[in-house]
């Protein structure tokens, strides 16, 4: 934010001291301006303000029945899945607890609008947000669960932790409508917000959770996908 000093005119005596010139208009409006620019950009960039999430300015399609992202993979077994593990029935999640990363969320559900062009922007909370028309995690799961969070620029959001401490082997709990799910993390990857669209965690396979942010190291630029997958008997 622009700081702007004062400086203090000597006042004209008699009834010139109560008059405002015209080059003293000129100075007061510029004043004002400059105020009104700064806390435009201070609202918008300031500490304590999330980074724009965009999800890799995702191509998104309206396309009955679903919203799905171009390209679009066909589905693949999850390892889950083929091994017949059992899973409570697939349903909402609503929670999310990842000790390694310190991340102990709520997760709510959205709906992106095709509307919204090309990028996909949660609401401003620290909670996860689960992308509904794509896969449900459970028994019966047709694509992968996508969960998004803001990272924050100035605090300290769980989200902003997975940048640099989420790491493959990871394991963290899902709590869904229909009982509780492990997952283990399965890569951790980090892609420019252009090319997060065309990439792999597109792909859909049942029962996979990718958890997506934006990458703490460069919020505007980057996001960061963690990948995971179901443990079997957990």
């Amino acid at each position: 934010m622009a700081s702007h000093r004062y400086v203090r005119q000597p006042r004209a005596a008699g009834i010139r001291g109560l008059l405002i010139s015209s080059r003293d208009l000129l100075l007061l409006a510029i004043c004002v301006g400059g105020l009104l620019a700064s806390w435009l950009v201070y609202g918008a960039y300031g500490p304590g303000n999330p980074a724009a999430l965009d999800v890799g300015q995702l191509a998104l399609s309206s396309a009955a029945p679903a919203i799905k992202p171009e390209p679009y993979r066909a589905a693949v077994d999850a390892p889950a899945t083929r091994r017949g593990t059992s899973l409570p029935a697939a349903s909402a999640p609503l929670q999310i607890t990842y000790p390694a990363v310190g991340l102990n969320v709520v997760v709510h559900p959205l709906r992106p609008d095709p509307a919204g062009g090309q990028s996909i922007e949660p609401p401003e909370t620290m909670d996860g947000y689960w992308l509904s028309p794509f896969g449900t995690p459970g028994a019966g799961s047709t694509n992968t669960t996508y969960v998004i969070g803001h990272s924050w620029e100035g605090l300290d959001a769980p989200f902003n932790h997975l940048s640099y401490a989420a790491a493959p082997g990871d394991e963290f709990k899902v709590v869904t409508a229909t009982g509780t799910m492990t997952y283990k993390v399965d890569s951790v990857t980090t892609y420019t917000k252009s090319t997060l669209k065309d990439s792999p965690v597109w792909t859909a396979v049942p029962n996979r959770l990718v958890l997506i942010s934006c990458y703490t190291q460069d919020l505007w630029g980057k996001n960061v996908a963690v990948v995971a997958s179901p443990v079997p008997g957990h």
